[in-house]
């Protein structure tokens, strides 16, 4: 059974071998697959849906109905080539909202942002007045944001969260796979980072140095990013980089049944220490339902999956700075993986269900169709947890293993929090 979104794959192998096979080929097997799966997680890529430019749900259009869309086309840079554009669209009673060029030479590239008579047809418009390579896509009313305020809204929105940075990019370049390729491996292994320290362009893939280490490739196939598009996601980049690791600081105290408290936060690499301790805190029992096999090196992939480029993890702390419990979410294309290790001692007290809904709230925020979580049949709690969500669940199962999937096109986007840095209850 395997999963591919955007060029990510994950492989939920390494279930329960059947009683003749001998312990040891069983360890091999399962951290065969273990190696397996992570080796297809290391290059997650966020959500497809978080562009900003969604088109609106499809149905029919009534009579007189003016719709939105955003166009590109080329036209040589010479005067009265744009007039010639505007007249052509006039012509058809299309409104132009706003307009902008991209030089590239000989060319320019003009974007619009369109209201047009529903059955309008563009490209034929265009193409009479001279305009070649034309793309649309259906807009919606968060087009109608000019760029400068929308440019700042990313900056600030960057520059509160690192784990923001792809999903900024994403809205700022429109529909796109963003990729993250860290420069060491879980292997150990040095990744080549071929790439100028300015970043390269080359047609439809722009790549970029991760601040983080690394290379961060983002790629739009049949729609070529322009230099000035070029220059906006470096300078976005380059602001991540100044700023350094961050993500929001704030935290939420839950009450536990028994009364007890522990706070909830955001985590990243540099809660890595504290969260290796809980793993040696951890049963073997309680790993291997985490890690779907044998964890003998699963300690080295917690820095992935504490990296805000692939996700985001939240951390439940006792008031003596103990992580008790985390939960990951992990981008996976539309859809979004989610996991759960829950220190034994910390067990059945509605931390992990917590978390859980938190990160769910997050995955909907950010425009994910669905989340799943890998887990073992046997997995009673992680099923409660999911089943306690109250969402539309479909499960898979092989050899053991199983996958349940939330769809939540029932959760609500919340806003966030205006200061940004706080964690919203579900």
């Amino acid at each position: 059974m395997s999963r591919d979104m955007s060029d990510v794959t994950n492989t939920p192998d390494g279930g329960p071998a059947h009683g003749h096979r001998s312990p040891a080929g069983l360890a091999a097997r399962c951290t065969a697959a273990f190696h397996a799966w992570w080796v297809r997680r290391h290059g997650h890529a966020p959500p497809a849906h978080d562009t900003g430019d969604a088109p609106p749900p499809s149905g029919a259009t009534g009579a007189g109905e003016r719709v939105l869309w955003r166009m590109r086309t080329t036209v040589r840079d010479e005067p009265g080539a744009l007039a010639a554009l505007c007249t052509a669209l006039a012509e058809r009673r299309v409104d132009i909202l706003s307009l902008q060029t991209h030089p590239l030479g000989e060319d320019t590239v003009d974007e619009f942002l369109l209201r047009a008579p529903a059955g309008t047809d563009l490209t034929a418009a265009v193409s009479h007045a001279g305009g070649t390579d034309t793309w649309t896509e259906r807009a919606d009313a968060h087009d109608l944001v000019d760029a400068p305020t929308r440019v700042l809204g990313l900056a600030a929105r960057t520059a509160t969260d690192a784990a923001e940075l792809p999903l900024a990019l994403r809205q700022l370049l429109g529909r796109c796979t963003i990729r993250s390729r860290p420069a060491v491996s879980v292997s150990g292994r040095t990744a080549e980072t071929a790439v100028p320290l300015d970043g390269s362009l080359e047609g439809t893939v722009i790549r970029l140095r991760d601040p983080e280490g690394g290379v961060l490739t983002v790629e739009r196939p049949h729609l070529p990013f322009t230099p000035t598009e070029f220059a906006r996601a470096r300078a976005l980049v380059e602001l991540d980089a100044r700023l350094g690791p961050r993500i929001p600081r704030g935290r939420d105290v839950l009450t536990l049944p028994e009364g007890s408290d522990v706070s909830v936060r955001r985590a990243d690499t540099g809660d890595l220490s504290a969260a290796l301790a809980m793993h040696e805190r951890c049963s073997p029992e309680t790993l291997r339902r985490r890690y779907h096999g044998p964890v003998g090196d699963a300690d080295r992939y917690l820095n992935h999956l504490l990296g805000p480029r692939f996700g985001r993890t939240l951390a439940a702390q006792t008031a003596s700075g103990r992580i008790v419990a985390l939960g990951h979410l992990l981008w996976d294309g539309d859809e979004t993986e989610v996991a759960l290790l829950v220190e034994d001692a910390w067990q059945r007290r509605g931390i992990g269900a917590e978390l859980l809904a938190r990160l769910v709230s997050m995955a909907a925020r950010a425009g994910c169709a669905r989340v799943y979580a890998v887990t073992q049949a046997s997995n009673t709690g992680m099923v409660a947890a999911m089943r306690g969500l109250g969402l539309p669940l479909d499960y898979q199962i092989e050899e053991g293993t199983l996958v349940v999937t939330a769809r939540l096109d029932g959760v609500p986007a919340q806003r966030a929090r205006e200061s940004g840095d706080r964690i919203g209850r579900s």
